[in-house]
């Protein structure tokens, strides 16, 4: 009879490390220090985390471990810095219109301007699916900070957005 499977099976693991690099991605202004976090992410699952979490409870565990250490990160560090690229182009997505280009950067560097604490959240619930409760538990504050953090953000996104100027139309040339 084989052995219940763990959840940190290598199966497992390897399916939460797209999500585990889109998240430190949000966090971290460079890809190779994105990947850093997850590496000492994994590195702390293996050695801390075997027997220790459910099923349900790994995810929510490894986003937590990942955003305590960015922390970790910045406190000893003394600048911020900002985020390049939240999200790879995928190979099937059609060319995007220049519009489409400008939103996208207006976007990005709006929410590039948010505190990190903000862009976290934003992160976990919009962005993998975490719910409230949830991503109280990764970031270690309670549920009620979760909410008024989040409508906080929204609503500076939002703002920031009706600040940008209108794209600029295209003229043909005589």
């Amino acid at each position: 009879m084989p052995a219940p499977s763990s959840p940190l099976d290598d199966d497992t693991l390897r399916e939460l490390i797209p999500r585990l690099r889109r998240f430190a991605r949000s966090l971290a202004a460079d890809p190779a220090a994105a990947d850093d976090l997850v590496q000492a992410t994994l590195e702390r699952a293996l050695t801390h985390g075997a027997g220790r979490r459910r099923d349900d409870a790994l995810q929510p565990w490894l986003f937590s471990v990942l955003y305590r250490r960015f922390v970790d990160d910045h406190r000893r560090a003394t600048r911020w810095k900002r985020i390049v690229w939240l999200f790879a182009a995928g190979d099937e997505a059609p060319p995007a219109t220049p519009e489409q280009v400008f939103d996208a950067r207006a976007s990005l560097a709006a929410f590039a301007r948010l505190p990190a604490e903000q862009r976290a959240l934003l992160m976990l619930v919009s962005v993998e699916g975490l719910g409230y409760r949830e991503a109280a538990g990764v970031l270690g504050i309670p549920i009620g900070t979760v909410m008024s953090r989040l409508s906080r953000a929204r609503q500076a996104l939002r703002a920031m957005q009706e600040e940008t100027p209108p794209a600029p139309s295209l003229r043909a040339l005589r």
